[in-house]
């Protein structure tokens, strides 16, 4: 990467090795299939892979349960296959960004079966223990109606083991200086072989530590701060990526006033408010959230998604807005989770309509941050509701007609492949979709480009144009490379819209970018554009002689 400040025009594309592409034939996918995709990778446009975990494990939590964060589960391959695979993605302009998983390990790994021998371990602090179940162990569930309690009595150590997840999952002790310098060496390690950059799982739980005095937790934003030097130190250019769904009022915690904590946080509350408005066809819920967020220290920057691997966590809505994102999206009992959220994919969610999914993604590639898109997407991948929990969007990308997609010779992959159905394989696959000139692969590959093509929208703050729709999102971005302006129709409806771009005087020109549909102001320097139904407009602003306008 050149630029210090590279990720606030990237565009990410997150993948699970597991069911990406398997070469071995053993079902499973593998780094020497990521290796060979790299060239689709490229042409599809991102700048940078985000690998969900891929370290030894036992598998009990799709990885999420690490035995080992100095190697590579040898389901996937080798560290040598691993080094192989970031140099050909460096080598092709693209970084890679890998989970860091340290809120807790799996029980499996030698540092908890250490432990469990009792305070004469060298480990045993490096966990949380009480000798006494805490009144409180129902509180904090992350999984409601799949976890029943945060403290499991282990019968080795004869204490209670706290665990915000699972039970297999037992936490770290943050709070003890010798967990924190070891994960600043697994930091160090993986940046000294070719990683951009960490995706940090469940940050407020990280820095959620003990308060002596009270006993109750206090969060320790401090060590956000510690990760950021370090790597900075390590790697210049590399980014830290914070998982955090936490209120408009607590993000610049994480950020830091003067930007040296996170560089980067997924936007929650945006994109839940973003499904709001999809559901309701109203743009005011979506702008809120905008206005919201906007006000970011110079180097930090939203990171921006339509769905991820998890379920659309839905929980800082209110109930009956909930309510309306269910009924528009996830109706079905069998398409919700948690009580909170909906755990199908993207384009069954809009019910396979190209005019929303279009909408949906011009949105997610001009709202202020980071585009991080999620394999598959690109195609339109359904999801197969009969697998459990999360499972049914975690299936495996689909290459081709061929059996099981093209994903595997196996007889039996390590996840089905979604064999029928409007979103089955043969119907849905990248090489179909490859040779169709209107197929959402090619317009994706058009989109990415464009964005790549439009820098204001990652290093300038959005301006909401006034404009007389509640269903219309009017945005300006100002840079040093001009002026841009979108337009985004939330409803089913053509509507017309009039509107001023700027204060620039009448015959000031918008330059559509992606068709020939200009606009030119009138004398009264407002332009007049119709919208067709989930219609959107990409702009560049000029003035009557066609100059670009900063």
């Amino acid at each position: 990467m050149i630029s210090d400040r590279w990720y606030k025009n990237a565009v990410i594309y997150c993948c699970a090795i597991e069911t990406f592409l398997d070469t071995d034939g053993d079902g499973v996918g593998d780094f020497e299939g990521m290796s060979r995709r790299l060239d689709y990778l490229q042409g599809l446009g991102v700048t940078a892979v985000w690998l969900m975990p891929f370290q030894p494990s036992p598998r009990r939590d799709h990885g999420y349960d690490i035995t080992d964060y100095y190697g590579v589960d040898p389901r996937y391959g080798s560290l040598g296959d691993f080094v192989a695979f970031t140099h050909g993605a460096n080598a092709r302009g693209i970084g890679v960004i890998m989970d860091l998983v340290v809120n807790h390990t799996s029980d499996q790994h030698p540092w908890f079966r250490s432990a469990r021998e009792g305070p004469d371990s060298p480990f045993h602090d490096w966990y949380v223990w009480a000798d006494r179940k805490p009144p409180d162990a129902e509180k904090g569930i992350v999984f409601p109606g799949v976890q029943k309690t945060t403290w499991t009595r282990d019968a080795r150590a004869g204490k209670y083991y706290f665990h915000r997840f699972y039970e297999f999952q037992p936490d770290l002790n943050f709070a003890n200086p010798e967990v924190r310098t070891e994960i600043l060496k697994i930091m160090g390690f993986w940046t000294q072989l070719g990683v951009a950059g960490f995706r940090l799982d469940a940050v407020p739980f990280v820095i959620a530590l003990p308060d002596p005095e009270t006993g109750k937790e206090k969060p320790d934003y401090e060590l956000l701060r510690e990760f950021r030097e370090f790597v900075q130190w390590r790697s210049g250019n590399a980014v830290l990526l914070a998982e955090a769904n936490v209120t408009p009022g607590e993000n610049m915690r994480y950020f830091g006033d003067d930007g040296d904590r996170m560089q980067m946080m997924f936007n929650f509350h945006l994109n839940q408010h973003l499904f709001l408005a999809l559901a309701t066809g109203e743009a005011k819920p979506l702008a809120d959230a905008i206005t919201a967020t906007r006000d970011l220290p110079a180097t930090a920057q939203w990171a921006l998604h339509l769905r991820n691997h998890d379920e659309l966590d839905l929980g800082r809505l209110t109930e009956a807005e909930r309510g309306k994102v269910f009924a528009a999206f996830g109706p079905e009992p069998e398409a919700q989770l948690y009580g909170r959220g909906i755990r199908r994919r993207l384009a069954p969610m809009l019910h396979g309509d190209r005019r929303r999914i279009e909408l949906a993604n011009s949105l997610l590639f001009t709202l202020p941050g980071t585009p991080v898109l999620r394999y598959g997407d690109e195609i339109g991948m359904g999801d197969d509701l009969s697998l459990p929990e999360r499972e049914c969007a975690r299936t495996p990308m689909q290459w081709s007609d061929l059996e099981h997609g093209g994903f595997t010779r196996a007889r039996k992959p390590t996840k089905p492949v979604i064999p029928e159905g409007v979103y089955g394989y043969r119907h849905v696959n990248v090489a179909a979709q490859r040779r169709d000139p209107e197929s959402l692969l090619n317009w994706f590959e058009r989109i990415i480009r464009m964005r790549k093509e439009v820098p204001e929208i990652g290093l300038g703050r959005p301006r909401l144009l006034r404009v007389d729709d509640p269903a219309v999102l009017a945005m300006r971005y100002d840079g040093d490379a001009g002026s841009v302006v979108f337009l985004h129709n939330l409803s089913d409806r053509a509507r017309e819209i009039s509107f001023r771009a700027g204060p620039k005087a009448a015959g000031e020109s918008l330059v559509n970018l992606l068709s020939e549909d200009h606009s030119v102001a009138g004398d009264d320097g407002r332009h007049v554009v119709l919208l067709e139904g989930y219609g959107y407009r990409w702009f560049r602003r000029a003035d009557a002689d066609g100059v670009m306008l900063a």
